[in-house]
């Protein structure tokens, strides 16, 4: 027989029912996610419709950028080494990048730390709830991706990982240089810049015209000296584990509105107990974003004595509400269930679950192994066959050079 909670509040129900096993009363609550949501928009100055278009050839990249790209696609990937600030505070960040612009590093602030992992064009983030809390401003709920995979929020790290430090990325960028760039000298080598919307970047005048530091764009984004990859070994296993433990890596830019909780084939089961509640996707409003999950995450517990916990997700579809169900069948629940049969009387127990979203579902997780282990395979073969970019010197257990100097 199924036991409901009552609404009350925003986002919280809560309610019990009372009686014996044979009648086995319940209290449930749910909890909402609070997750921020950072929407970006670009704008410009319309043409008119009836303005004709005149037809124009891009000019061919100088070549010097044209050596600097093969440069980076010829390379193992790179290291990075820089400080930024967020909230006003700074943050250390240590990242290496494959080629193909697959990451792994960590984020230092004092005695915190965030582990960093990107793949398939996105970042992920593991840290302590004090991190998410301080650092990334998730202040209502830092448990629900303390110490798991979260996708990571667009103010932290501040700026497309893949995309504006991946060396595939830069050769792409590199493309687009032009004849007339602007030098400057990087603790005493002279350099080109080649500014993009997403970044700038130095590289040194002489050939093979190594790259030496990116500024990524923004007002407090770092500035990180950059250095060949040396060791893409100890690189790829670092990430390929990462990247094993993505499934169900939260997504906080996700937020649901949850109904009411309830039991489902709980009475005198020993087998399990179902819980259940319906949810709707709330932010971001309109289109569903692809790709998006909502996971439940529930347990029970009799007056704080924990029964179990249980686990689901699903795709969140374009109507946009879904009803997620996981069944508590813990060894607990099964010696509770038991006990209470044998000594008739009153067993009140609840739930407590909360909705969130999710970024990789467990099934997706073979997919981004498949894009990692065939990088792997193609880095370590050019490896095996031909030396490392020229300016390559140091393990990349080593730190680089402090950031130059704006």
């Amino acid at each position: 027989m199924p036991g409901a909670g009552v609404g009350s509040g925003l986002g919280v129900w809560a309610g019990t029912r009372k009686g014996r096993l044979a009648i086995v009363a319940g209290a449930a609550a749910v909890t909402v996610i609070v997750g921020a949501v950072v929407a970006v928009a670009l704008s410009g100055d319309e043409e008119p419709a009836d303005r004709p278009v005149s037809p124009t050839r891009a000019a061919a990249p100088p070549a010097w950028s044209a050596a600097a790209g093969r440069w980076l696609r010829s390379g193992t990937g790179m290291r990075y080494d820089g400080t930024m600030t967020v909230g006003g505070r700074p943050v250390q960040a240590h990242l290496r990048v494959t080629p193909a612009g697959s990451a792994t590093g960590t984020l230092t602030a004092g005695v915190l730390r965030a582990d960093v992992v990107a793949v398939d064009g996105v970042t992920y983030l593991k840290a302590g709830p004090v991190f998410w809390r301080d650092y990334i401003g998730e202040t209502r709920h830092p448990d629900y991706y303390a110490g798991r995979w979260s996708k990571a929020p667009a103010s932290l790290p501040g700026f497309d990982i893949p995309g504006v430090l991946g060396p595939k990325a830069i050769t792409e960028a590199l493309t687009r240089a032009s004849a007339k760039a602007p030098t400057e000298d990087v603790n005493g080598v002279p350099a080109y810049r080649v500014e993009t919307a997403g970044a700038g970047y130095l590289l040194s005048k002489a050939a093979p015209h190594r790259l030496l530091s990116v500024r990524p764009a923004g007002r407090h984004a770092p500035r990180f000296a950059a250095a060949p990859v040396v060791a893409p070994g100890t690189l790829f296993a670092e990430l390929r584990p990462r990247v094993a433990g993505l499934g169900g890596a939260a997504d906080p830019g996700l937020r649901f509105q949850p109904g009411r909780l309830t039991f489902h084939n709980c009475d005198r089961n020993t087998n399990g107990c179902t819980v259940s509640v319906p949810a709707t996707l709330s932010s971001p409003s309109g289109k569903v974003p692809s790709g998006a999950r909502a996971a439940l995450r529930a347990s029970i517990t009799s007056q704080g004595r924990p029964l179990g916990a249980c686990r689901t997700s699903e795709p969140v579809t374009a109507g946009q509400s879904l009803t997620l169900r996981c069944t508590v069948t813990s060894g607990l629940w099964r010696r509770w269930v038991r006990r209470a049969l044998d000594n008739p009387g009153s067993y009140p127990y609840e739930a407590t679950a909360h909705v969130i979203g999710e970024a990789v579902g467990v099934k997706d997780v073979p997919k981004l192994l498949s894009l990692v282990d065939r990088e792997r395979r193609a880095v370590l073969r050019a490896k095996s066959r031909t030396p490392g970019p020229t300016g390559a010197s140091r393990p990349d257990a080593a730190r680089s050079a402090p950031p130059p100097s704006p």
